[in-house]
């Protein structure tokens, strides 16, 4: 344990305790976010973190504020209440990280175990006990965050000892995904019934796939509804303001705001509107590629 950690759970320990029975899934959260703190160590090191940044805060927001305002009363009362909003948006957005964490290996996950499964359907062809499958699939590194989970089931059972079904089991609780906690489930269920491991994978394999080649379809409609709306609106949108305000700025004589309005449409919100929408674009895609 850090110094810091140390620091904010001495200061904090008993409220952390307290807050964490009302923060339910907060244990859940880390656990599948792959973040290794209990959640009185998390809570305390958010409460510490919110707690400095109003010392912080207030000086530097009150010579801002005093600065443009010139009104020192009012720059300091209006420097404390945006300091509490910070510290209260800091405590909100750390309580939150492990969720967006969890969210995003979920999306990772969800976008390779098509493949993933289609792999591991492969080797479990060779009729290869499922532990000695798994830990082959574990040294292939390129399906990310899915290698990273089988990597733990192997590593529990290799190293911790523990048999291959209470292996799985363990897994079901720490993954992220709930596609992939569906495959554990089904493969858990398939080896005590004592059903054909290699049907059922190759089963789950071709539907994963068809549901990603299903959001692929999805994606290419829907990026040709964001093609046409960015040329249309934004591309089209910005020659024909340019334009139009060159004629009006030489039928009315004003050039300076008009030559300035153009510089900061075409060199300044063009730019932004292109990477808000190849932002758009990368979320939407299935895989974020």
């Amino acid at each position: 344990m850090t110094f810091y950690s140390r620091l904010s759970f001495i200061l904090f320990g008993s409220i952390s305790e307290t807050i964490s029975y009302y923060l339910t899934d907060l244990k859940s959260d880390l656990k599948k976010s792959k973040l290794k703190v209990s959640p009185q160590e998390y809570i305390s090191k958010t409460l510490l973190s919110s707690f400095l940044v109003f010392p912080i805060a207030l000086p530097a927001l009150s010579f801002i504020f005093a600065y443009f305002f010139q009104e020192f009363l009012f720059a300091f009362i209006t420097a404390i209440t945006v300091s509490i909003i910070l510290s209260i948006a800091v405590f909100t957005i750390a309580i939150n990280y492990p969720k967006f964490v969890m969210q995003n290996k979920a999306k990772e996950i969800d976008s390779s175990l098509p493949f993933a499964s289609l792999y591991l359907s492969t080797i479990a062809g060779s009729r290869l006990p499922l532990h000695k499958t798994l830990e082959i699939f574990s040294k292939f590194s390129g399906y990310g965050e899915v290698t990273k989970e089988t990597s733990e089931m192997v590593n529990d059972i290799k190293t911790f000892g523990l048999d291959l079904n209470t292996a799985i089991e363990r897994q079901v609780e720490r993954t992220p995904s709930k596609k992939l906690t569906e495959l554990l489930w089904g493969i858990l269920s398939v080896i005590r019934i004592g059903a054909d491991l290699n049907i059922y994978l190759k089963e789950k394999a071709n539907s994963f796939m068809a549901e990603h080649r299903r959001k692929l379809y999805e994606f290419s409609h829907t990026l040709t509804l964001y093609i046409e709306l960015y040329l249309t609106s934004v591309v089209l949108g910005t020659i024909f303001f340019t334009i139009l305000t060159a004629i009006i700025a030489g039928i009315g004589g004003v050039q300076g705001n008009i030559i300035l309005l153009q510089f900061f449409l075409i060199f300044v919100l063009l730019p932004l509107i292109s990477i808000a929408f190849i932002f758009l674009i990368r979320t939407s895609t299935p895989g974020g590629e």
